[in-house]
């Protein structure tokens, strides 16, 4: 029986996201059955916008500090390729959609096609905004793809705007700190998770979270 939730305030474009993957796939699977997760995306980019060299720069800089803290691999083809080319936007919105349209569907593989976004964007270097692509993603990442091109092409602006909306009121009324933030959820109070000291480090992050649940009778 489920005791706990873990709200993951999230975005699939957010760089120190990926970098969080690891503890957040750790304790998705070691820790079935007493801990729920819950993805709560939060709109980085929610507008589109263009990658330019000033932004890029930025980019670039914390993937080294990604790579340094978490050893989350970037791949060429998005180093030299995506971040490299004029005319790359960055849009949160349809891979947020794409997760929610999974959830609807299938709750159990939400979680698994963030993951598949999040490795196309930053090891293969896939424009992850674009729906032909996202399709793609669904069906490696285990979802039927007629069910899912359904699903996804009835996503509503208005419900999509109010997850993104109800993501940020959430992060803005535990205090967190940006994307991502974890919040532990226990007996209805909900708390942040500093996850930041066990990048790299999934087990401890596990240990951690499991010293704060119930013990198991």
């Amino acid at each position: 029986m489920t005791q706990a939730t873990l709200h993951y305030i999230h975005d699939p474009l957010c760089g120190w996201c990926y970098a969080t993957q690891p503890l957040i796939s750790a304790a998705a699977e070691r820790l079935e059955g007493r801990l729920a997760l819950q993805l709560h995306g939060g709109g980085l980019f929610a507008e589109p916008r263009l990658l330019d060299e000033d932004l890029a720069q930025h980019i670039m800089q914390s993937n080294q500090r990604i790579a340094q803290y978490s050893g989350q691999p970037f791949g060429k083809p998005y180093l030299e390729g995506l971040l490299a080319e004029r005319g790359t936007v960055l849009y949160s919105m349809p891979p947020i959609a794409a997760v929610l349209a999974a959830a609807a569907i299938e709750p159990g593989l939400a979680y698994p096609l963030l993951v598949t976004i999040q490795n196309a964007h930053y090891q293969r270097g896939l424009r992850v905004i674009e729906p032909p692509v996202l399709g793609e993603l669904a069906e490696e990442a285990g979802l039927d793809g007629a069910r899912f091109a359904l699903a996804f092409g009835q996503a509503n602006d208005q419900e999509l705007m109010e997850h993104v909306q109800a993501s940020r009121r959430l992060l803005e009324s535990v205090g967190g700190n940006g994307f991502p933030t974890l919040l532990l959820e226990q007996h209805g109070e909900q708390r942040v998770f500093d996850h930041s000291r066990y990048y790299g480090q999934p087990q401890a992050f596990v240990e951690a979270l499991t010293a704060t649940l119930p013990a198991l009778h």
